[in-house]
Parts: C-alpha cells; sequence; structure tokens
C-alpha cells in the first residue's frame, strides 16, 4: 500500500486536480479529502459521515478498481484519523488531498505553478512544479510537470478519466517516487 499527501497553497484547480491525477496513474486509488473548508470533491458518503458513524467493511477497501473519491462533509483530520488511517491499511494507494489553506509542508508534498520573480510562491519542503504559461526559473533537478491539456483538466474535474497516456497523468506518476 502506498500513502501521498499533496496540497498546492497557491492554486485551487491544482489542488482538485494534482490528487486525481496521482490516483488515476496508480490505477486502483482512493483520493481522501482533508479539506474540512474549502471548495471538495462530491462523493456518495464523506470523511464526517465514516467517523461520526464509523466505516463499513465495504467502505474500508475497494469495491473494483478504478479512482474513489471520499468528500470530506466538514471534519478536522485531527478527528477523522483513525478512519484515514484504517482507509490507509485496506486500499492498495491512498492519496491524501491536504487544505491549500493550511501549512501541510511536514507531511505533504506541495505542487506549486511555476511563476516568475517576484511573483514566483515558496513553499517548504518537498515540491513539485507545474509548468505554466508565465515562465519563471526552478532550482536545477526539481521535478517538473508539464502544462496539463485542458481536456486532462476538464475530465478530472468531472470525475472522468483523462484520455490513455496522458502526457501530464505520466509525468505525475514521479511524485510518488517521493512518497
Amino acid at each position: 500500500m502506498a500513502v501521498i499527501a499533496v496540497w498546492s497553497p497557491f492554486d485551487l484547480i491544482l489542488s482538485l486536480i494534482a490528487p486525481i491525477g496521482l490516483a488515476v496513474h496508480k490505477g486502483t486509488a482512493l483520493v481522501v479529502d482533508l479539506d474540512p473548508s474549502g471548495v471538495g470533491y462530491r462523493s456518495s458518503t464523506d470523511l464526517a459521515t465514516l467517523v461520526r458513524r464509523g466505516p463499513t467493511e465495504d467502505e474500508l477497501r475497494p469495491e473494483r478498481s478504478g479512482v474513489a473519491v471520499l468528500a470530506n462533509g466538514g471534519v478536522g483530520i485531527g478527528d477523522a484519523t483513525d478512519v484515514v488511517n484504517a482507509l490507509a491499511q485496506r486500499w492498495p494507494n491512498v492519496v491524501l488531498r491536504c487544505s491549500p489553506h493550511v501549512a501541510s509542508a511536514s507531511v505533504a508534498i506541495g505542487v506549486v505553478p511555476i511563476l516568475p520573480a517576484p511573483f514566483a510562491p515558496q513553499v517548504p519542503g518537498d515540491v513539485v512544479y507545474q509548468r505554466t504559461a508565465y515562465g519563471g526559473e526552478v532550482e536545477r533537478g526539481s521535478l517538473v510537470l508539464p502544462v496539463p491539456r485542458s481536456s486532462t483538466v476538464r475530465a478530472l474535474l468531472s470525475g472522468r478519466v483523462p484520455v490513455s497516456r496522458d502526457r501530464w497523468i505520466r509525468s505525475l506518476g514521479e511524485v510518488w517516487s517521493l512518497a
């Protein structure tokens, strides 16, 4: 089982699509939204409900291959730790979407857009850079993701899997090595 935590404090779209893209790369994975107050995902149940009533055996493991998403529902990570740990023990791959509003540098990999100085964001900890149309510099040897196609972004935001062999999804595969 592999678990990875990501956050994108400077780009809301990246904070939504990067976790799903990481899950799509793995094939069978669960995306757990740990942001109790932000724009999140839609799902048939949510993390807050699992914390309140306890997860069923069926909810703790994948029913089929593919990507599943667990919306937050308004619960903080402190209250959800036991449920998240139980999910991580049963799913082959888990992606934790950390809040873009809370510094998560000690545990999460930052996904940061490349912007020119003086607008270039600084994030402590492990960072993956997202190429943009605006340019900018990054440290030599840094992992830089290509600009995703608009069809990829639309697919991920609408809950569909992008076309196979998507370059952006393939590049996200390298992020798993940082976990």
